[in-house]
């Protein structure tokens, strides 16, 4: 774990982690693999969880139960119980998560099974496409409840916001493309790739940054504003 960029105390416990999976399932378990921004180097204490993924001979209840206890004990740990057949078989189910996993990862014990899976393009483009339609959807229909809630609708532009840059880091990749980690830059390659308007989207992180405050007007707009540019993106992705 010496190349691992965090903090010793983190090391210390997905050490400690790593040594009680191996104690529990010995030879049922096949490998436990760090991802996400602790494999990066972009994670922010007291912010980010540890992503392990745990990959298991077998993952009926009755064998993930017998981590209980440890599962519970490390909270801060986010833990993905897979077999190496579901991987095997679900990269066209859930091509954004397994290439985000496979673009920065650690393996922590056992075999690397990250390293070969193939994730087609094709199936990218269509789980793009169907979960910015969900979002847009999703978007129009909760304004409904909540235009009269400033609160409320601050916390699900912010949401919304990250939730879609996730989304489009991948349309990047159909383009060819090797999508930036962070959102800033990610926006400048969108807006160079796709002719998008990223003045929203960048007052969106700065509010969301706490680098500037809206009042109750400004939030109303922008969210409108913002489900205006999601709709362009929509049928951007949708030609793609």
């Amino acid at each position: 774990m010496e190349q691992l960029k965090i903090a010793n105390q983190y090391k210390k416990i997905l050490q400690k982690f790593v040594q009680g999976f191996k104690d529990i399932y010995q030879e049922e378990l096949l490998s436990l693999i760090l991802y996400g921004s602790a494999a990066s180097g972009e994670f922010v204490d007291r912010h980010s969880n540890l992503n392990v993924l745990v990959v298991l001979k077998n993952t009926d209840l009755e064998t993930i139960k017998k981590s209980t206890n440890l599962v519970r004990k490390f909270k801060m740990i986010q833990t993905l119980f897979l077999t190496e057949d579901y991987i095997a078989n679900s990269t066209d189910i859930f091509p954004i998560e397994f290439l985000d996993m496979q673009e920065n990862y650690f393996v922590l014990y056992g075999k690397d099974v990250l390293k070969d899976i193939h994730v087609d393009i094709r199936n990218l483009r269509f789980q793009c496409e169907q979960e910015l339609k969900v979002k847009l959807i999703k978007l129009r229909q909760t304004y409904l409840f909540l235009n009269d809630n400033m609160p409320a609708l601050r916390s699900l532009l912010f949401i919304s916001c990250t939730s879609v840059l996730h989304i489009l880091r991948n349309v990047l990749r159909i383009k060819g493309k090797k999508p930036a980690y962070l959102k800033s830059e990610v926006l400048k390659e969108l807006a160079s790739e796709f002719k998008i308007d990223i003045q929203i989207w960048d007052k969106i992180l700065a509010a969301k940054n706490k680098q500037t405050k809206l009042n109750g007007k400004e939030i109303e707009q922008l969210f409108i504003s913002f489900v205006k540019e999601l709709e362009s993106v929509v049928n951007i992705v949708d030609k793609l």
